[in-house]
């Protein structure tokens, strides 16, 4: 008997997340320098200098355990939204409670719905624990809530929903959320994934705390990673009602958020205007790959994130190699069955001058 037929049933057919190309990897391969990564939905301002200052107040400290509890890193949180401490679970990035949710409180016999075109971790996760996935078809590329209200059953356990939506960009509105939120049974856990809620105009983003007072069953997760700047420390937050946080804090590992990314996130969650110069870059930078879409005749799914996902009603695979040898990074999705399409994040206007250039080169395009 080999190691795979002593595997989980459900790892036993999974392949492994296929994250964007790093910069150091493409110039190994091809010998190539001056890359410009668009792959990874990353913050192309870097790191703020605000969490700078707070990793070097915290380097001294490092031979100690973190604060399991993240008492400080709450207390921000909570001040920020109106929220209560006993509200949130912290997790090594919103990837880490997205599975912390799901190991949480499904079982093999139970189902898992979340759309087709949504975030690739629900569907591994489900399968990890050999759980039902429930993938709804999709409508324009994003939740089709009412065919989510028509598959729940007496199985259904829990349900996923990425606003904005990744890797396509769709948006649900505040009432669209509420009036799902709604019809679903209260015992099923509704997750409302807001890893991109940031880059969304402040008078279109969805209330969703304020619907964690009408829905016991809803659990809001958000990432540190996007418009913070926090990738590579890995951190995020959910909040719920407090018996749902206290259940995560049962599954939840200790010590799962390190000493530097907490710090780092309560500099940054104090630092709005780092904040604010992100996501209008966004908003202006965003208008001009629709403009040049619309230039060049490409087809493109509208956005609310900081990144757009470009159709070019061919396979995008061989576009996706000529950009590479142009030295510019983007992130193919074919994995998510999206083989035409190609997502690319928002950059600087320098870094998104690059991309422009190299697919008037490798496609040829011409203006319409």
């Amino acid at each position: 008997m080999t190691f795979l037929q002593r595997a989980n049933q459900g790892v036993q057919s999974l392949s492994p997340y296929q994250a964007g190309k790093p910069i150091e990897e493409l110039e190994r391969e091809l010998g190539i320098s001056n890359i410009v990564k668009l792959a990874s939905n990353e913050n192309p301002f870097g790191f703020p200098e605000s969490a700078k200052k707070a990793i070097r107040e915290q380097l001294d400290s490092l031979t100690r355990y973190p604060d399991s509890n993240g008492f400080t890193l709450k207390q921000t949180i909570a001040g920020k939204f109106g929220l209560k401490p006993e509200q949130i679970t912290l997790g090594n990035g919103s990837n880490d409670l997205v599975e912390l949710f799901a190991h949480t409180f499904v079982s093999e016999h139970d189902e898992v719905i979340f759309s087709k075109y949504a975030f690739i971790v629900y569907p591994l996760i489900t399968q990890a624990i050999n759980a039902t996935a429930r993938e709804i078809p999709a409508k324009n590329w994003g939740h089709d809530l009412d065919a989510f209200l028509a598959a729940i059953n007496e199985k259904t356990k829990l349900i996923y929903i990425s606003n904005p939506n990744n890797p396509t960009g769709n948006f649900l509105t505040h009432n669209e959320i509420d009036e799902f939120l709604a019809k679903v049974r209260s015992d099923i856990i509704v997750v409302l994934d807001e890893a991109y809620t940031e880059f969304t105009a402040k008078d279109e983003r969805v209330d969703s705390f304020a619907l964690l007072k009408k829905y016991p069953n809803l659990v809001v997760s958000r990432s540190l990673s996007k418009a913070y700047g926090l990738a590579g420390l890995r951190i995020g937050y959910a909040v719920a009602n407090e018996e749902i946080t206290g259940l995560f804090n049962r599954v939840r590992q200790p010590f799962n958020v390190n000493s530097l990314a907490l710090a780092a996130a309560v500099a940054v969650l104090n630092d709005d205007a780092f904040v604010e110069k992100v996501a209008e870059n966004n908003r202006n930078e965003l208008k001009r790959y629709e403009a040049f879409c619309q230039q060049y005749g490409l087809k493109y799914i509208p956005s609310k994130g900081n990144f757009i996902t470009i159709d070019f009603e061919r396979p995008a695979a061989p576009i996706y190699d000529a950009l590479l040898h142009e030295g510019v990074i983007v992130r193919p999705i074919a994995g998510y069955g999206m083989p035409n399409h190609l997502r690319v994040s928002i950059g600087l206007p320098q870094e998104n001058d690059r991309l422009f250039d190299a697919l008037i080169k490798v496609l040829n395009l011409k203006e319409i």
